[in-house]
């Protein structure tokens, strides 16, 4: 165990057992037990960034990455068995991919040896012209389709940010979607566009075909990613959205009785900036309870919050802030229990997390790794399976992808 953890353990010894002195009578809480937390040998051995963490629903963990080499990039998927990785499998590889830090590539599964995959593909040589291709697999990863296109709008403008999730048989996905930004002469957002970025959300089957799709909101922030999560009365959408003032708080669509409802704020920030921030929310559901994480900076204060629902995202309690005055956002959420979720972020430098209750209390934060800053560092991910959490996140003096899981009991 390295010096960090051990000093982090000590520390977080001291407190609880001062706070269970003080808090005696008051209601009691599980702390997660950071004594456990342990880093593990990670499938990407070489040059990689952009990882993804996904959980299937029986429990199966897939971490997904980019590899290049020799201008090839390379999509890979890697899943956690009898306590390591597997040897790695490629989903596809393309010389002319769009590759950016905050927009990588997903990986969903049904748990019924059903996969999908989308990564980004150039559509002309302009900076954020580019496509989003998806791909499926029928046997576990080891074989995938030919990559169809997800939109069919045939502008020569973004489309990213993309969330997948199984929705029933099929695949619930959301994008980013720039049609409408593109301007009469062609150009795009490199250009200086004035057109609207929109969200689109769409239903995929097995093979990669559409059944359906939907605009879900005409105005939203330019490169923040979306959230997409499966609750009892159907899929929800989370996202940047952006008003006419350039106030770009967090927005809700909910689908509910077939129809999707009015985007709505999930709290009114009140965040006006004028540039993207690039740093989206994150969503989980367990039936109908939601727990959504972000980061805002209204009047210049940086901080990350999470609210919790408990009707579907039609309401929701108050925020909890969870950040330590140095947060820069970059989250990610899991739910545990219908009451109980546990958040990640950077505080400056450091990946931190955190369990919080809808009752709007929190444990003491745990360091999960030290970090940067910079955009090489990428997004940190997290996942739940069973009664551990795993970590994804980039390593940027290594290059490469580290992984570490924890015990919750």
């Amino acid at each position: 165990m390295n010096k960090l953890v051990t000093v982090l353990l000590f520390a977080l010894a001291i407190s609880s057992c001062k706070n269970s002195s003080k808090d005696s009578g008051k209601e009691k809480t599980d702390p997660i037990q950071t004594i456990n937390l342990k880093e593990l040998k990670s499938p990407a051995d070489t040059a990689s960034a952009e990882p993804y963490l996904f959980t299937d629903k029986n429990g199966l963990v897939y971490l997904s990455w980019i590899e290049k080499t020799k201008g090839i990039s390379f999509l890979k998927i890697s899943k956690f068995n009898n306590e390591q990785w597997s040897e790695p499998m490629v989903i596809s590889s393309g010389d002319n991919w769009f590759v950016n830090w905050a927009d990588y590539p997903l990986v969903a599964a049904d748990g019924a040896k059903n996969m999908i995959a989308h990564y980004l593909e150039k559509s002309e040589k302009g900076t954020y012209t580019y496509d989003v291709k998806i791909t499926t697999s029928a046997d576990e990863g080891k074989n995938w389709s030919a990559a169809k296109l997800l939109h069919d709008d045939g502008k020569k403008a973004e489309h990213g940010f993309v969330s997948m999730i199984p929705y029933g048989e099929n695949y619930f996905v959301s994008w980013l979607d720039g049609r409408n930004s593109v301007m009469e002469s062609g150009k795009g957002h490199s250009e200086g566009h004035h057109g609207q970025m929109t969200i689109r959300g769409a239903v995929v089957d097995k093979e990669g075909n559409k059944s359906n799709e939907w605009e879900l909101d005409n105005r939203v922030c330019d490169c923040c990613q979306t959230s997409a999560a499966i609750t009892a009365n159907g899929p929800v959408v989370v996202y940047r959205d952006r008003s006419e003032e350039e106030i770009r708080d967090i927005s809700i669509v909910r689908f509910v009785d077939g129809k999707w409802t009015v985007p709505k704020p999930i709290f009114a920030d009140k965040w006006k900036i004028e540039g993207c921030p690039v740093n989206g929310p994150r969503i989980d559901a367990i039936g109908n309870n939601l727990a959504i994480a972000w980061f805002t900076s209204p009047d210049k204060n940086a901080q990350v919050n999470i609210v919790f629902s408990n009707d579907g995202g039609a309401t929701f309690n108050s925020p909890i802030r969870i950040d330590e005055g140095k947060g820069i956002g970059r989250v990610d959420v899991v739910m545990l229990d219908k009451n109980t979720a546990v958040v990640s972020w950077m505080e400056g430098s450091v990946i931190k997390a955190v369990k919080a209750y809808s009752n709007g209390k929190k444990e003491a934060s745990f360091t999960v790794a030290a970090s940067a800053e910079s955009r090489s560092s990428g997004f940190p991910q997290m996942t739940k399976s069973g009664s551990n959490l795993f970590f994804a996140w980039t390593d940027e003096k290594d290059k490469t992808i580290k992984v570490a899981s924890i015990s919750l009991l």
